[in-house]
């Protein structure tokens, strides 16, 4: 028997009303939603750890929650996992006619990425997905995920936008942007301190942010998944270098903390 089909097979087990598991038989897709989140984030913290081991495994946990869902889609006679694969194979085909059809060669991966959003706008105006008769077609912006992080979603959101002409023309704009949507901040902040207006003004500065990211070719989450290991690296040397002098935190005064700091990120640089 072949792994993937003796998982599926496992899975059926388990979700059997008589004999499996009551955890597994109480699941629907929503109770499960959370559960595919966390896997896929694993998936990328091991990447990020460039740990290979805990790779194959968290692969492993991922995989199993689209066969978790495709089994329950499978008992509703909506599609099964065969269904899933045949489709995501089809549509790699489709949208690499270069690659499979004898397409036009292409250059470079922006090539392709524009390619396939071509291939996919084709396959939206011949088949909108889910819209009645005379229902308006999907939109530039319809059907970028709300269950995103709110970094990520503003990226898609933005190079949405931007492949139709909406973008910002250069750097220097962003940049006058983010100016723009501090001082705003700081006038609420002076003159109309309210939460409500606290939560607009600096998510208008976050937003520009994800702008200016956009723009340098750097993923959001990935910068900020990125500070956070720094702070909590230059951090935990802090509470080493102060353990060390049987000292607490509260002991150590604001500049002493810095001096800390300071020697952290000295460290980073040399390597120890």
């Amino acid at each position: 028997m072949k792994p993937i089909d003796r998982l599926l097979g496992i899975m059926a087990q388990l979700r059997d009303k008589d004999k499996g598991c009551p955890w597994d038989v109480e699941q629907t897709f929503a109770t499960i939603v959370p559960h595919t989140l966390e896997e896929a984030y694993e998936v990328a913290d091991a990447v990020e750890r460039n740990d290979m081991t805990a790779l194959k495994e968290e692969l492993g946990d991922l995989l199993l929650q689209v066969v978790f869902h495709t089994q329950m889609a499978h008992e509703q006679k909506l599609f099964d996992f065969d269904d899933v694969a045949k489709g995501i194979g089809d549509k790699l085909v489709h949208r690499h006619p270069h690659v499979f059809s004898g397409g036009k060669k292409l250059k470079t991966a922006a090539d392709q990425v524009d390619s396939w959003e071509k291939l996919k706008k084709e396959e939206k105006s011949v088949k909108p997905k889910g819209k009645r008769p005379g229902q308006k077609a999907e939109t530039t912006l319809e059907g970028v995920p709300l269950s995103l992080p709110s970094l990520s979603r503003a990226l898609k959101l933005q190079k949405r936008a931007a492949r139709e002409g909406f973008d910002w023309a250069n750097l220097e704009a962003v940049f006058e942007k983010i100016e723009e949507e501090k001082e705003e901040l700081l006038h609420v902040m002076a003159h109309d301190d309210s939460p409500e207006g606290r939560l607009e003004e600096m998510g208008d500065l976050l937003f520009s942010c994800v702008n200016l990211a956009r723009k340098l070719g750097v993923d959001p989450e990935e910068a900020v998944r990125f500070c956070n290991r720094k702070f909590e690296s230059r951090f935990h040397y802090i509470e080493k270098a102060l353990d060390a002098q049987h000292r607490m935190l509260a002991d150590a005064s604001l500049q002493e903390l810095n001096d800390l700091w300071d020697e952290a990120k000295i460290a980073e640089q040399s390597g120890t």
